[in-house]
C-alpha cells in the first residue's frame, strides 16, 4: 500500500442547519459540516522516522473533504466563511501521525476548495477508540480574528477510529454562529 495515498474504509459526514436560536428565527443561513474519513495508519504499531509520506496522504485527502463539504453545504466555494479540522488516531498509532497528515501540505486543498483562505486553520487532534468524539473549532477563513465565525462543531464514529485507523475531518461552516453578538473592546 502506498502510504500516500489514502484507504478509505468510509466517510461520514454531519449537517448542522441553524433555523431557530433562543425562541428566534436565525434570518440568514447557519450551517455547519464536518466531512470525516476513516483511514488506515500506514505507520500503525511502528515507529517510523520519516511521516513524510503522510504529508501526501494529508494533501491527498483534504481537497477531497472540503470538496464533498461544500458540495453538501450547497453553496459556492467563495461563501464558505468559516473552516477547521481535526484527527482522531487509533490506539495503535500516534499523535504525531495525525500532525504529519494535518499541518505541513493539508491546507492548500482545503483553501482551493473553498475559494481561498488567508488564515491558518485551526485544528485539533489525539489518539482514541471507537466512537471518541472530537470537537473542532472553526474560524473565519480569512481573519481569525471574525469573532462571529468562532465556533465549533463535534463528531463521533461509533465503530471508528479502529487501533490501525485514523479519523481524518475536514469542518466547513455559513454564516457564523446564530445571533452572534459578542464584540471585541
Amino acid at each position: 500500500m502506498d502510504p500516500r495515498v489514502p484507504n478509505i474504509r468510509k466517510i461520514v459526514t454531519l449537517r448542522e442547519e441553524t433555523l431557530q436560536e433562543s425562541g428566534r428565527t436565525v434570518g440568514t443561513k447557519k450551517d455547519k459540516i464536518a466531512v470525516a474519513a476513516v483511514i488506515s495508519n500506514p505507520f500503525a504499531g511502528c515507529y517510523e522516522e520519516d511521516l513524510e509520506p503522510l504529508y501526501d496522504l494529508g494533501k491527498n485527502l483534504s481537497g477531497q473533504l472540503a470538496e464533498k463539504g461544500v458540495e453538501l453545504l450547497g453553496v459556492k466555494p467563495d461563501e464558505v466563511t468559516g473552516y477547521g479540522k481535526g484527527a482522531i488516531v487509533g490506539i495503535n498509532g500516534e499523535i504525531e501521525h495525525a500532525a504529519a497528515i494535518m499541518h505541513p501540505r493539508f491546507g492548500a486543498p482545503v483553501r482551493a476548495a473553498v475559494g481561498k483562505g488567508d488564515d491558518i486553520i485551526p485544528s485539533t487532534k489525539k489518539v482514541g477508540g471507537p466512537g471518541s468524539a472530537i470537537t473542532m473549532p472553526i474560524t473565519n477563513k480569512d481573519s481569525i480574528w471574525v469573532f462571529d465565525d468562532m465556533d465549533a462543531i463535534e463528531i463521533t464514529i461509533p465503530d471508528a477510529p479502529k487501533p490501525d485507523e485514523i479519523v481524518v475531518v475536514v469542518c466547513l461552516a455559513v454564516g457564523g454562529r446564530p445571533l452572534a453578538r459578542t464584540k471585541a473592546d
